[in-house]
């Protein structure tokens, strides 16, 4: 099967399947939001890749490769990234446009400068950019997106048998369609709150043209501040019902890579 034998017979060749199972599974859950998070144990995400990938082995007449470690072997493994990474981008770009919104809303606020460490990342972000991961995160799991995503990676496995993972120009520009879809998506949720402190800039600057001796500085921050709060508690019930849109566009969406 790989060009070696270690002499376990059935055993070893039902091992190499599940690790070739696992190639794609992996490869979608590195790629996706939550499950690839910098914040998951890299034993958690594998161990979650093996418990599927023994449904999938149970489920599909899944076989790999006669020759593993082969030229066309690696070529296959490599379409099995492919298709993995391909589920879990087209995911995650979706899932960027809440921070998008939130560095757009906490700029105009004034907040830019309250940054944090972001744990699913790693990387720095705004306040308001994890108070807008949470509530997507608590939407996405409490509306079964996850669940959603994982049934699309086992889905995969009939829409791209191994050996048939290469994605067409088509799937490509598919892909790369979706990097509008996530801006478009950004200025819809930010735009409610963005408008309300466009409003108060406006009053704001005019009170100081009118009144020269107050304080623009120490009048437009608190305002823009305060106005921000009160702009995100009322706009609330917006948000969530865009972030549950979200939710169920981003598995729609990775799921739309599937059909021919």
């Amino acid at each position: 099967m790989i060009g070696l034998d270690f002499g376990f017979g059935a055993v070893e060749q039902e091992l190499w399947r599940l690790v070739f199972a696992m190639t794609r599974i992996g490869a979608a859950l590195l790629a996706a939001p939550f499950f690839g998070a910098a914040n998951v144990p890299v034993q958690l995400r594998v161990a979650i890749a093996g418990a599927i990938a023994v449904l999938v082995c149970a489920w599909t007449p899944l076989q790999p490769p006669p020759a593993l470690l082969s030229l066309d072997g690696m070529l296959v493994i490599a379409g099995e990234v492919l298709v993995g990474l391909s589920l879990g981008f087209i995911l995650q770009v979706m899932f960027a446009a809440p921070v998008i919104a939130a560095e757009v809303i906490g700029g105009t606020m004034g907040l830019s400068i309250a940054v944090t460490s972001d744990p699913t990342s790693g990387a720095q972000s705004t306040a308001l950019g994890q108070y807008f991961a949470i509530i997507l995160a608590l939407i996405f799991l409490s509306v079964g997106g996850h669940l959603e995503f994982l049934a699309l990676v086992i889905d995969s496995y009939r829409a791209f048998p191994p050996g048939e993972t290469w994605l067409g120009a088509e799937r490509l520009d598919h892909i790369v369609q979706f990097g509008g879809a996530m801006f478009v998506t950004a200025a819809a949720i930010a735009l409610p709150v963005t408008l309300i402190l466009l409003i108060v800039q406006v009053v704001t600057g005019v009170l100081s043209r009118s009144a020269p001796s107050l304080n623009l500085f120490a009048l437009g921050l608190p305002a823009g501040v305060l106005a921000g709060i009160a702009a995100l508690i009322a706009c609330f019930p917006i948000l969530t019902s865009q972030l549950t849109e979200l939710s169920r566009t981003a598995v729609e969406s990775s799921g739309s890579l599937l059909v021919p």
